[in-house]
């Protein structure tokens, strides 16, 4: 049934662009067909032009070799093929034919020819009743000063003329059918087989829309075929590169929905803890009341403890919400600062409150090394690392900590002599709420979300922040750009 549904959809995109490939033959056939319009009323008219400019000329050449016989005997024309000729005395306007003239029946349109001839040669195309359209040239023989000559006029059938022309158009009129049949019926093919990319991309995006594409992140098809020309396989390859960006899209999406997913089960996972035991506590501080004072204090301590631990948490989830936000008001507030003091004033605080894991700055770390940070976050992700450093290695454990410049980087190293981390625990150790076995776990007071909070703020800061381990050594490396 798939493969039937598929197959219509595809006969359907191949219809939908055999359409469009006759609608193409036909818009080609129909410029096509104004074309040989043109081109065949210029080829008429030239045509025209050229045997009317002919029958001129040999009216011409008739007169020109009869005008002296006439002049010097006043007989009549001689008689050319089938022409009517004839001798006209014109008197005052008024042209009268001489005995022995060849004329038709209908003289007046020759007679107004001739007498308009006294001055020059004339030519014109006149209609005669029953011989049909006829070439008239009429030239002066002799004229005198009052107006008075004898004029030669020649008359020739142009039903040859018209005969040759309308068959040049019945001519061209057959050929250009016959051209613009197979101009369509071809163009139709190769139009067709030229759109077949086409088709076939409607096709595959028939295919896409026909899946569903929730919770998934792989498109199943892609445009397939080749040929088309340089246009077609561009916009296949454009298509097809879309379709990749597509399915990053989706898989960068399914990635957010899994990520936030399991962010937002071990969010209330982590919350659900500290809520319990101030719920506990606050059980037991009710009925304690009545009790010893102490144990009062006891629970209320142990309430307060919660609290606070629950702070942090909530504390360290809105930042992070913060940074994926990307708010108007960032949390990242940056200022030129002084990395050596910051890190410092973190080694200072650390050794107070971490006596049991002595503390070692390395030689050289006392020059002032300058970068544009928010000096608040700055030291919390010291304090973080060092905090991890510390919480996961087992007391004793010696930490050391080291700050240089390389290639224009600020590069502040915290590394302890631990257990190490795993290699496979070592590709996931920034995600949000994850913890490694054995020493590093919720038993030594992590939230899951200490190098997290590490990692977003240094990306914040367009730095890195990576990890290498084995056991007996873990450093923590973070790269930040020096001020210029």
């Amino acid at each position: 049934m798939k493969r039937l549904r598929r197959w219509a959809r595809r006969w359907y995109a191949a219809w939908r662009a055999s359409r469009l490939g006759t609608r193409l033959a036909f818009g080609l056939g129909a410029l096509a067909l104004v074309v040989f319009a043109i081109v065949g009323t210029v080829t008429v008219g030239f045509m025209h032009g050229y045997l009317g400019r002919r029958l001129d000329e040999q009216l011409k050449t008739s007169q020109v070799a009869q005008v002296p016989g006439l002049r010097s005997s006043h007989g009549n024309p001689e008689i050319v093929y089938s022409w009517f000729s004839a001798v006209f005395e014109v008197d005052r306007g008024v042209a009268t034919p001489q005995p022995g003239s060849n004329l038709p029946t209908d003289l007046t349109p020759l007679a107004d020819v001739a007498s308009d001839a006294t001055g020059g040669d004339v030519f014109r195309t006149v209609y005669l009743h029953g011989a049909g359209p006829y070439r008239v040239r009429a030239c002066p023989v002799a004229t005198d000063s009052a107006g008075r000559g004898t004029v030669l006029l020649s008359a020739a059938p142009q039903a040859d003329l018209d005969s040759t022309v309308r068959q040049l158009v019945l001519v061209e009129v057959i050929a250009f059918l016959i051209a613009l049949a197979i101009l369509v019926v071809a163009g139709r093919f190769v139009l067709r087989r030229g759109l077949r990319p086409l088709s076939d991309m409607a096709g595959t995006a028939h295919d896409i829309a026909s899946h569903d594409l929730t919770g998934t992140a792989n498109l199943p098809v892609r445009a397939p075929g080749e040929g088309g020309g340089a246009e077609v396989a561009e916009l296949r390859t454009a298509f097809n590169v879309m379709l990749t960006h597509i399915e990053s899209s989706l898989a960068a999406r399914t990635a957010a929905n899994e990520r936030l997913r399991r962010f937002v089960a071990d969010a209330s996972h982590e919350l659900r803890t500290p809520l319990t035991s101030i719920r506990g506590y606050a059980d037991l501080f009710r009925y304690a009341a009545a009790n010893e004072p102490e144990e009062r204090e006891a629970h209320l301590a142990k309430i307060r403890e919660e609290t606070a631990r629950m702070s942090v948490l909530v504390d360290d989830l809105l930042l992070l919400a913060r940074l994926d936000a990307h708010d108007a008001e960032p949390p990242v507030r940056p200022e030129r600062v002084d990395v050596v003091l910051i890190v410092s004033g973190a080694a200072d605080a650390f050794r107070v409150g971490r006596p049991s894991h002595p503390l070692s700055v390395a030689p050289g770390s006392s020059a002032p090394v300058f970068v544009d940070a928010d000096p608040v976050r700055l030291r919390q992700i010291f304090d973080n690392l060092l905090a991890n450093a510390a919480v996961h290695t087992p007391s004793g454990t010696r930490v050391g900590l080291s700050v240089s410049v390389v290639d224009s980087r600020a590069v502040i190293r915290v590394e302890d002599a631990g257990p190490g981390i795993a290699p496979e625990d070592q590709l996931r150790i920034f995600d949000r709420f994850f913890r490694v076995d054995n020493s590093r776990t919720r038993s030594a007071g992590g939230t899951g979300l200490g190098l997290s909070v590490v990692h977003s703020l240094v990306v914040e800061h367009g730095g890195t922040v990576d990890v290498a381990s084995r056991p007996g050594r873990t450093v923590f490396t973070v790269q930040l750009p020096q001020a210029g």
